[in-house]
């Protein structure tokens, strides 16, 4: 995997080692020299992953991080503080300022490349939801969110997988203060209960007996359900090439032990804001994707969608033999409402039938807005007599029930002309949209004959 790494350091040698050790993996990589040069090129050219310098002069590297996690252009960027200071202190102080990962020189080269290539992962992936996110927002139909969001608004639910007692009971106190945390001792036990628990975080001890820790984690990220959960393993001291395999496998961080207080929550915090930055990008991206098929009116599908679900149901209809049914519904007199009563009041009716139709359906049929006052509902498995059925009776549910206007003050009558075409009676070389004309014919033929009526197309 390739990415675009910022090396940044005050000592030029330092920056061309790093340089040269990252080519050399096939990484393209740009250098800075000071933390103003790494805020600037940062934002101009946009880095799949910064390798940040601590002791510069001017501008060090924990206010370089701070500015750039804080910086929405920037802030989503991995960093990683690769630096001589050794102090426990100062490496909660480098996550507490935003870094994805501190580490103290010499760093082992396999190790610092499995992590670079570990967050270009991550970051390749958030940068896909990035760009969905920023298409629904030119759209308007999602809202700003924060990456540096605090979370502990709100307690995160933590797993720990750990079966030494006196490590597991310990790290659970340490969470438990500000998270929920479930510990599960047994592997297999927690295989499932990963699968299951919608966990913000779990975290594994990569000591354990009972199974694999790696086979573990891996079994955990091949999983639908924590695909995207963040994984924290808590290693041993120098244990460097269990380290890498898990990073590799898809750990997102670590801890060595013996585990500290303060750079355990550092990390946790890390990643359950990730977390949950992650989750608001993919609700967002889910909310535009509703936004662009659905009918902003009535919550029903709209055209647009059934022009690319149409052609599949009737393609398994043709497969299966099984019919394919399909009613055009259009409101009677409904200029008449707009004209009397206003365009709110046309929306009302418009709500009101759509609510009706929605409810009188079935869960594998497929009702949309096809345009103004005419609706479209499509019935797979369903011939042209049941068909019928369904159709008279959303004629009468609609006709039976007055629209109340104007807060109570007025109400009307409203009532349905309906067309319904099967795929039972249709030509050789039939199609969707052939489908939607017959059905369309039967539906003028119901408004010339008196509307309030359900006409089947001719065969």
């Amino acid at each position: 995997m390739t990415a675009r790494v910022l090396v940044v350091d005050d000592l030029e040698p330092n920056v061309k080692l790093l340089e040269a050790k990252l080519r050399a993996e096939y990484f393209d990589v740009i250098g800075a020299f000071s933390g103003k040069e790494a805020v600037e090129r940062a934002k101009a050219e946009q880095p799949d992953i910064i390798l940040l310098d601590v002791m510069m002069p001017g501008m060090d590297g924990f206010e370089a991080c701070r500015i750039i996690k804080s910086t929405p252009e920037t802030a989503h960027i991995p960093i990683v503080m690769v630096t001589a200071l050794d102090q426990q202190a100062d490496r909660v102080a480098g996550l507490k300022a935003g870094a994805d990962d501190f580490l103290t020189k010499p760093v082992e080269d396999v190790a610092l490349f499995a992590r670079v290539r570990s967050l270009t992962r991550l970051k390749m992936m958030t940068d896909e939801l990035r760009m969905r996110y920023a298409t629904g927002k030119s759209m308007g139909v999602v809202g700003a969110i924060d990456i540096n969001e605090d979370p502990s608004t709100e307690k995160a639910r933590i797993f720990l997988i750990d079966d030494q007692p006196d490590q597991a009971d310990r790290v659970r106190a340490l969470l438990g203060e500000l998270h929920e945390v479930s510990l599960e001792i047994d592997p297999e036990v927690a295989l499932g209960r990963a699968k299951t628990g919608d966990f913000d975080l779990v975290v594994i001890n990569m000591s354990i007996e009972k199974m694999d820790p790696l086979r573990l984690c891996s079994t955990i990220r091949s999983f639908e359900e924590t695909r995207l959960t963040p994984l924290l393993a808590i290693v041993r001291q120098g244990d460097t090439r269990k380290l890498v395999r898990a990073l590799d496998i898809g750990v997102n961080d670590y801890l060595a032990r013996p585990v500290d207080r303060n750079e355990l929550t550092a990390r946790v915090t890390t990643q359950i804001r990730r977390k949950r930055y992650i989750d608001q990008l993919r609700s967002s991206f889910e909310a535009s994707l509703e936004m662009a098929v659905t009918d902003q009116l009535t919550g029903l599908y709209n055209r647009r969608y059934l022009a690319s679900h149409l052609s599949g149901m009737f393609d398994r209809a043709f497969w299966t033999g099984r019919p394919l049914s399909l009613m055009i519904l259009d409101i009677d007199h409904f200029k008449p409402v707009n004209d009397t009563y206003g365009h709110d009041s046309g929306d009302k009716v418009i709500q009101e039938v759509s609510e009706r139709i929605r409810n009188s359906v079935r869960g594998i049929d497929l009702a949309c807005r096809y345009g103004g006052e005419e609706f479209l509902v499509a019935m797979p498995d369903t011939d042209v007599g049941f068909a019928a059925v369904i159709a008279e009776r959303l004629r009468q549910e609609i006709a039976g029930h007055k629209v109340t206007l104007n807060g109570g003050r007025d109400e009307i009558a409203v009532t349905v002309s309906i067309g319904i075409a099967s795929t039972e009676n249709g030509p050789k070389d039939d199609t969707g949209q052939k489908l939607i004309k017959r059905a369309d014919e039967a539906l003028y033929v119901a408004k010339t004959g008196g509307r309030n009526r359900v006409i089947n197309a001719a065969a």
